[in-house]
């Protein structure tokens, strides 16, 4: 704090302060009691919880007063806006500050990439703490727009909060010298899922102590036995709360807090980010104000975020003011002691970060419907989508099963590397989805009943990527993502009525209701889940780190 002097005469009521929220009931994280009490903000500084009075004073009788939330891991990029419309959506929501991993843009722009989040970061009132990622591409094998080395690494961490989320596990328990050598910030967020025993040890010993990828509370529970910090994800594909709330205890919640991951702009907007899983939380029976300590003072407390999550003497007044506890309704968010948002409505603007050098970069050249052309044997290893989880099935079947034809296409330098191979549960017919986004290397991925109608579906991304639903030979429905092929410049509203409209023409082709049409679909790439994934050179076994032939 640059001013005690300020802050120590505003708490004995000698100088005037800012803001007075009168008459509120405050969640204390420390103790978990709720108390009446005012709050007296001076400089965006919490001064003083108890009695006050002043000129500047807001009621907020009959109203909860609580800790701004922390979404302690998240990918702007998937919620398909820039970062200005992201907090445009997430604070009214009661979000001041995330910890976002820019590994989507990086993986196809790289420094550019950062350079484009980190400036529109700085032009919106949300307090985005950007990790450096650290697996650019994802594995070494993937075939990325840009790789970021250890040499890079070491170069750039000085510029942001920490190291993101370390997915390559293998070249951590080998000791792979390029791989060690990028942990290098005290903060390392984790990404190791089902490591268990002396290998989840093992990667602990790297300096890890986070993880957003348990599936069960056994998982949960060993890692926070290590020493670990638990992160319950609730995305939009990915809604692991109700799978590991049980294994939030009287012993284990202060290891716990929340994330969304990957969550879309139209949910968000809709359904909330971390409020979301508060509620969620609440009504599987966790204990509301024990949902939002870890909503706000397990995140801060996890990345050493000092004077942040809670409301209390020389605390940070990034505040959330509900109509109640269980959080059906907000009615103000303060930032840094400013008024942000109202009524679920954010009260500012964002200036636009100039795009111009993470644009147009698709690259591929028209492709033919005999591009796709393959010859299956007669059985199959093929990959089984999970319901409501981006985990996959390694699965055997025979060609005549129902199956959907899936390819995924260098884009970022017109290689012509592709990989072609088959999925059981998406259940697409008469028709094609292709996009530009494809975890986490996003090289182009379609999936089809046709080989026509999937060509038309990737000529249909241009150079500037998005993502196109065809049938019968015509384009149905197509969203432009024009900033790196991952998010739009369009606003929050104008990108959730494009998106309801390509879920509109996926409902006409008979994909199940089983699975995302989309999110699913961006996933299938992703070699570091488990436990088959398809890359643009085949088939990859991720339990057994190989391809399969």
């Amino acid at each position: 704090m640059s001013k005690p002097n300020v802050y120590i005469s505003t708490a004995m009521g000698h100088t005037e302060p800012d803001l007075i929220l009168k008459n509120g009931s405050v969640i204390d994280v420390f103790t978990g009691g709720v108390r009446k009490a005012d709050v007296a903000i001076k400089d965006g500084i919490i001064c003083g919880v108890g009695t006050y009075s002043g000129k500047n004073e807001t009621d907020v009788s009959g109203k909860y007063i609580m800790p701004g939330f922390v979404d302690a891991h998240v990918h702007i990029e998937s919620s398909m806006t820039a970062p200005g419309e992201y907090a445009k959506a997430v604070m009214p929501h009661g979000i001041t500050t995330v910890i976002a991993d820019p590994h989507e843009i990086t993986n196809v722009c790289g420094e550019d990439g950062l350079s484009f989040m980190k400036e529109s970061s700085e032009k919106v009132p949300l307090d985005i703490n950007l990790m450096l990622p650290s697996c650019v591409p994802a594995a070494p094998f993937e075939h990325s727009g840009a790789v970021l080395t250890a040499e890079d690494t070491k170069r750039l961490a000085p510029e942001f909060f920490g190291i993101g989320e370390m997915m390559n596990y293998p070249g951590i328990l080998s000791c792979d010298s390029e791989t060690l050598g990028k942990l290098c910030s005290d903060i390392i967020d984790g990404h190791a899922p089902l490591l268990s025993g002396r290998e989840l040890d093992a990667y602990i010993c790297a300096g890890i102590k986070t993880d957003h990828e348990c599936g069960i509370v056994e998982e949960m529970t060993e890692k926070i036995s290590k020493g670990m910090y638990v992160l319950l994800r609730e995305g939009t594909l990915s809604l692991d709360v109700a799978r590991l709330i049980g294994g939030v205890t009287p012993h284990t919640l202060r290891r716990c807090a929340f994330c969304t991951d990957d969550r879309f702009i139209g949910e968000i907007i809709r359904d909330g980010s971390i409020d979301h899983c508060i509620r969620k939380s609440v009504s599987l029976g966790l204990d509301a104000v024990d949902a939002i300590i870890m909503a706000t003072l397990n995140a801060c407390e996890m990345y050493g975020m000092k004077n942040k999550g809670a409301v209390a003497p020389s605390y940070i007044a990034d505040l959330v003011v509900a109509d109640d506890i269980s959080l059906g309704s907000i009615a103000r968010v303060y930032k840094n002691g400013v008024l942000v948002c109202e009524n679920g409505t954010a009260l500012f603007d964002c200036e636009t970060a100039d795009a111009s050098k993470v644009t147009r970069t698709v690259h591929l050249p028209k492709i033919s419907p005999d591009f796709f052309a393959d010859n299956p044997p007669d059985v199959i290893t093929a990959i089984e989508l999970v319901p409501k989880s981006i985990a996959t099935k390694k699965v055997t079947v025979n060609k005549s099963d129902k199956l959907s034809k899936v390819c995924v296409i260098e884009r970022h330098h017109n290689t012509g590397c592709k990989g072609i191979g088959y999925v059981v549960g998406y259940g697409i017919e008469n028709g094609a989805v292709a996009a530009s986004i494809g975890h986490d290397s996003h090289n182009v991925i379609v999936i089809g009943d046709n080989d026509a109608d999937m060509a038309l579906a990737v000529n249909a991304l241009g150079n500037s990527g998005g993502i196109a639903v065809c049938s019968d030979g015509k384009i149905l429905s197509f969203m432009e993502l024009g900033i790196a092929g991952l998010m739009s410049s369009k606003s929050a509203a104008e990108v959730t009525k494009e998106h309801n409209a390509l879920y509109a023409a996926a409902k006409t082709l008979n994909i199940t209701d089983k699975i995302d049409p989309f999110l699913s679909l961006s996933f299938l790439p992703l070699p570091v889940i488990p436990e088959i994934r398809i890359t643009d050179s085949g088939l990859f076994d991720v339990t057994e780190f190989k391809f399969i032939q």
